[in-house]
């Protein structure tokens, strides 16, 4: 049974990190934020295996994204942090209260949660952490109302969508796959 675990979380590592890759650009959003569908496969892992090994596939993905790719402000993994906290963010809340509320109501409320409180934590970690840590990391300033409007209309509607569409497709694809995946987990 831990082999099972083991071999599946690191497959769902494998396809995190790979879909970390397959980013895009959205249009009416800043070119620097992009994209990804990564948190399905955590999404997945958690709701098999518990909210750590979400978490855990969130941090290696993280962690192997630097390594292969580096950051953008050379040795701090800053962006790999953001998505390592938004991701976990997301996975836990949402695991969390579709354990307490069966179905598929507590993970449309799960998800619905998670995206609120992600948007909100991110748009807070990113005005008062995040941006500052750029603008001393790559000397990168964005101050003042400038700022302003890059988080509130930028960052913000950002996340509030990447949860959006996160939920949408994952709620589907879970219902799809969970039977089998805890068939197989339980052999």
């Amino acid at each position: 049974m831990q082999t099972r675990k083991l071999v599946l979380l690191s497959v769902l590592t494998g396809i995190a990190l790979l879909m970390e890759y397959l980013n895009f650009p959205l249009p009416l959003f800043p070119s620097f934020l992009k994209i990804d569908f990564s948190e399905i496969p955590a999404l997945i892992g958690a709701f098999l295996f518990g909210p750590l090994s979400g978490v855990l596939i969130e941090f290696l993905k993280n962690g192997l994204h630097f390594l292969l790719s580096g950051s953008e402000t050379g040795a701090v993994p800053l962006g790999q942090m953001a998505n390592f906290v938004a991701g976990s963010l997301f996975v836990i809340t949402s695991v969390g209260i579709s354990k307490k509320i069966s179905g598929l109501k507590g993970m449309v409320i799960g998800t619905t949660i998670a995206t609120i409180l992600m948007t909100v934590l991110l748009t807070i970690a990113n005005y008062f952490v995040i941006f500052p840590l750029y603008s001393y990391l790559i000397n990168w300033t964005v101050t003042g109302e400038a700022k302003n409007v890059l988080i509130f209309y930028g960052v913000a509607p950002f996340n509030l969508l990447k949860g959006v569409l996160i939920g949408a497709l994952f709620i589907p694809l879970y219902q799809k796959l969970f039977p089998i995946l805890s068939l197989q987990t339980r052999r």
